[in-house]
């Protein structure tokens, strides 16, 4: 005999598996939320966190930049005044006024952004070019002359002086310009940079190119450059700040005071008989400038040409 089921007890049972249905999964679905909300509060923490740290460190790193520029403008009495004040209690322009009086500050700006300039225009041409090569063709010993170059960079400055000093001295070119950036006109660091900027140039762009009839020099000068510009600019910044700061080979070959860069002036400054401190922050300042005003203008060039090279070495 079979058995009839009437329409209330299969609402019943409809309604029970309902029930067991919703009552099984409930506690997993707010189980799966507490989990995402935990996760999204760790996260929201940790970038607070490492925002704060970088705040607080870039704070720490504008100070020294910000008593410079503050303390340029102040007496000498108040300079050496304690407590500290942070802002001058007059703004007097005496201490820069008195560094192109005193000194021929104008002629060392001069003498640091032609140096400048050579240095860096000149690792730009032998960087790319080297870096070409060593990227795009094959050659004997090809990896042994790359890892040569790289181990140059973990020989000292110091140990270089002497020889250097010597070829120089030779030459005749003592308390001259080309003295100064000949040394500096080919850079380790920059072939290597370069190298690897150029292997992110896909083979198949040159090996079109070469279809269509472009040379080696027109594959380099048309094509090669202008993907690698970001890592040419990265470069340029970091030699015209290194070869503007430079202080150590540039005292050694100088000699005279209207051959004088930068840094030497500031130093000079600086003696046994006298500490022109007002004089040195307020040339500081100037010396700062350019860097600043580079960086500034070629930011997401730069961020962005050091991480486009980041290829298989």
């Amino acid at each position: 005999m079979k058995s009839q089921m009437t329409p209330s007890s299969s609402n019943n049972r409809a309604t029970t598996a309902l029930g067991a249905v919703e009552g099984g999964y409930e506690p997993i679905a707010s189980s799966r939320d507490r989990k995402a909300s935990l996760s999204k509060t760790l996260r929201s923490a940790r970038s607070g966190a490492l925002f704060g740290f970088l705040s607080i460190a870039a704070i720490i790193t504008f100070v020294p930049f910000a008593y410079m520029l503050s303390s340029s403008f102040k007496r000498r009495d108040e300079i050496y005044s304690v407590p500290v004040t942070w802002i001058p209690s007059e703004i007097e322009p005496l201490n820069y006024v008195r560094l192109f009086e005193e000194i021929p500050f104008a002629r060392e700006y001069l003498n640091s952004a032609v140096i400048a300039v050579i240095v860096v225009a000149s690792v730009l041409f032998f960087s790319s070019l080297a870096g070409f090569a060593f990227a795009k063709y094959q050659f004997r010993f090809k990896n042994q002359m790359f890892l040569f170059v790289l181990a140059t960079m973990m020989i000292p400055i110091q140990v270089q002086v002497v020889p250097l000093y010597l070829i120089v001295n030779s030459l005749g070119w003592l308390n001259t310009y080309q003295g100064v950036f000949v040394p500096q006109a080919m850079s380790a660091f920059g072939i290597f940079l370069m190298r690897q900027m150029m292997l992110s140039v896909p083979d198949e762009i040159l090996d079109a190119a070469r279809v269509d009839g472009a040379s080696e020099v027109g594959l380099f000068r048309h094509v090669a450059i202008p993907m690698t510009r970001a890592g040419l600019l990265v470069l340029a910044l970091l030699t015209a700040l290194t070869s503007w700061n430079d202080y150590l080979w540039p005292v050694i070959v100088l000699r005279s005071e209207d051959m004088l860069t930068v840094p030497l002036g500031l130093a000079a400054l600086i003696n046994t008989y006298r500490v022109e401190y007002g004089m040195v922050l307020a040339g500081s300042t100037l010396a700062m400038l350019p860097v600043v005003a580079l960086f500034i203008v070629f930011n997401r060039h730069f961020v962005a040409g050091l991480t486009s090279g980041a290829v298989k070495f």
